[in-house]
């Protein structure tokens, strides 16, 4: 998934494995399909009854011949005098125009509801998979590939089972029962009819390989477009400050034109492929004339039987275009298909084990036994990293960009799993828990606060139904919140836009910081969570954390010292080992990586080590 390749993945026209998954999707709802199909089969013999009506018309009341032979079965029911035998035939006529409407409609409402069922289990497939995939997945795959995969490539699979499944089989009877009608009227001409069917064909398959070679360009350049949207609108604040506006719109105009002439080039070769078609079977239809009408002339071939030929060669080459089209559907349908499959067979790595062992719902000692890890290869982000962590404790981890503490917090979670050594929750190793059940015991609250569409109240309790109203207001007012909320136009039920856009990265972090604490969990982690707060915020927390810290085993993260020295350990992070341990004050005693760390922040108030400033964890 990784390879920008993917998105120009050419497809087979016809890929049995694919078609069979495929339809998988399709088999709960056979009995629509067969009933659609039913449905096409009777529209299709009700497209070709048009013609023979006109034979019928034509020999027996406006142009009727001594001693012909009949050349139909409706000769012996009809009337015989040409006023109520015209009649006749235009009611029937009529009769076959509504019923074939009725088939039609049948066909179409039953095959898009069966398409837009299928695609919707798909779609929910696909994001059920997507939210299963570790962490690792999303950090190589950029987001705009996969909107395109849920959204563009399963489209795609629609058009196929709405208009090209049981479509083909309509366009197909149409055609064999027009071929059957031909030789049933005279095979001479049935063949001369044919005899413009290699050509067309031969233009079919240019007219293939040309648009197939278009859509593969229009859905590279798509799938680059949503990539290239998704990344800078949500970076417009960079675009805009670093004034990179021209240069973005020069970029997306590139990928833009890329598109335009693959669609461009597919227009053209639909233009070109049609009137050719057009072109041929009009020839097909003047040699009809030349040699039929000469029949006629000499009593070999009745009017009626030529005016019918005719509108059955007509009608011949039209399901042949319309099957050239189906064709390009089929063909961008097994390729979305191969791209959609492909990342539904990416394996989730990171899973519940088959029979997980249980979690106490008392607090265990969390331990790092000689962690090694690595985001690729060996090139190792943490090394042999060893520590416990006591229930009901306050750790801290502090250390340089990169030294890995991050990554800590990451492996705990278990949004990775480590190379070598283990982490153990209580005893057991995490990866040996539920997953969902791991992730429910600790409230995270992280350096980029991050909201969702929808009610204040729904992101502070994110869909779980156990955590009440109260839960929330208690978490709301534990953090300073409450006020804030009580003072927004609906409260609780006031609706955010997207990411919360019309709060200030204060408000929001302490939405987070309420969503961390509702579910009350054991285990809290705040991961630089006041590090992109404003003063009066972080004083908010200040006079919280006390409260939030409180019978929990909590792990805090933070490059400002003053918000750890009270911490019970300190834990010291420098390239991906554990360096130093211990309390703030040992930790200075050491003269090592900590009391460095210690002096830079506060040299230029020039304070001894014994002069702690006051800590966050003091009210």
């Amino acid at each position: 998934m990784s390879n920008a390749q993917d998105d120009e993945i050419v497809g087979k026209a016809y890929d049995g494995r694919l078609m069979r998954r495929l339809l998988g999707y399709v088999r709960p709802y056979r009995w629509q399909v067969a009933l659609a199909t039913a449905a096409a089969v009777l529209h299709s013999g009700m497209a070709v009854v048009g013609p023979y009506f006109n034979q019928i018309l034509i020999d027996r009341y406006l142009a009727p011949r001594q001693g012909a032979q009949a050349h139909n079965f409706l000769d012996r029911y009809l009337p015989h005098k040409p006023n109520p035998g015209i009649e006749v035939i235009a009611l029937l006529y009529i009769a076959a125009l509504m019923l074939g409407f009725l088939f039609d409609f049948a066909q179409t409402y039953i095959m898009q509801w069966v398409g837009q069922h299928s695609m919707f289990d798909l779609r929910r497939d696909l994001f059920g998979h997507l939210q299963r995939l570790q962490i690792a997945f999303f950090d190589q795959n950029p987001i705009g590939r996969m909107v395109t995969r849920v959204t563009n490539d399963v489209q795609a699979l629609n058009d196929m089972i709405a208009s090209a499944l049981v479509a083909f089989f309509d366009d197909s009877f149409v055609l064999i029962f027009i071929v059957v009608i031909l030789f049933h009227y005279d095979w001479r001409l049935a063949l001369l009819t044919l005899c413009a069917l290699p050509l067309i064909t031969f233009a079919a398959f240019y007219f293939r390989r040309a648009v197939r070679d278009s859509y593969r360009r229009m859905r590279a350049a798509l799938a680059r477009i949503n990539a290239f949207l998704q990344e800078h609108i949500s970076g417009m604040a960079v675009v805009q400050v670093f004034n990179r506006e021209n240069l973005a719109r020069e970029q997306f105009r590139e990928i833009n034109r890329a598109h335009r002439g693959a669609w461009i080039d597919a227009v053209i070769a639909h233009a070109i492929y049609y009137p050719v078609v057009d072109i041929l079977s009009n020839l097909a239809v003047a040699g009809i004339l030349l040699f039929g009408g000469t029949w006629v002339l000499h009593g070999r071939l009745t009017p009626g039987i030529l005016v019918a030929f005719i509108m059955y060669a007509q009608r011949f080459f039209r399901p042949i275009q319309d099957l050239s089209e189906k064709y390009n559907l089929m063909q961008s349908a097994m390729a979305s298909s191969e791209r959609i499959f492909k990342l539904l067979d990416t394996p989730v790595t990171l899973a519940t084990p088959p029979q997980p062992a249980p979690i106490s719902n008392s607090p265990g000692r969390i331990e790092f036994d000689h962690v090694w890890f690595a985001y690729k290869g060996e090139d190792w982000v943490l090394q042999d990293v060893s520590f416990s962590i006591e229930p009901g404790s306050t750790v801290a981890v502090v250390g340089h960009t990169g030294a890995g503490k991050t990554t800590l917090i990451s492996l705990l979670l278990r949004f990775y799993d480590v190379q070598r050594g283990a982490i153990r929750l209580g005893g057991v190793d995490i990866r040996h828990l539920d997953l969902q059940q791991l992730r429910r015991r600790f409230g995270v609250v992280l350096q980029d606060p991050y909201l969702f569409s929808g009610a204040v109240a729904h992101n502070i309790r994110l869909g779980e139904a156990e955590i009440s109203d109260e839960a929330i207001l208690h978490a709301s007012r534990s953090v300073n919140l409450h006020e804030f909320i009580e003072e927004l136009p609906q409260g609780y039920d006031t609706v955010l836009r997207e990411r919360g856009n019309e709060l200030s990265t204060g408000q929001k972090q302490l939405v987070n910081f309420a969503r961390a604490l509702a579910p009350n969990p054991p285990y809290l982690i705040l991961d630089e969570a006041t590090s992109s707060v404003d003063t009066d915020t972080e004083l908010r927390i200040r006079a919280a954390l006390n409260h939030l810290v409180k019978d929990r085993t909590s792990i805090i993260i933070a490059h400002r010292l003053s918000t750890i020295q009270r911490a019970d350990q300190i834990l010291v992070m420098h390239k991906g080992r554990l360096r130093e341990q211990g309390a703030h004050q040992e930790l200075l005693r050491l003269h090592g990586i900590y009391w460095r760390l210690y002096r830079l922040q506060y040299k230029d108030q020039e304070l001894p080590p014994e002069a702690a400033p006051a800590s966050l964890l003091t009210t």
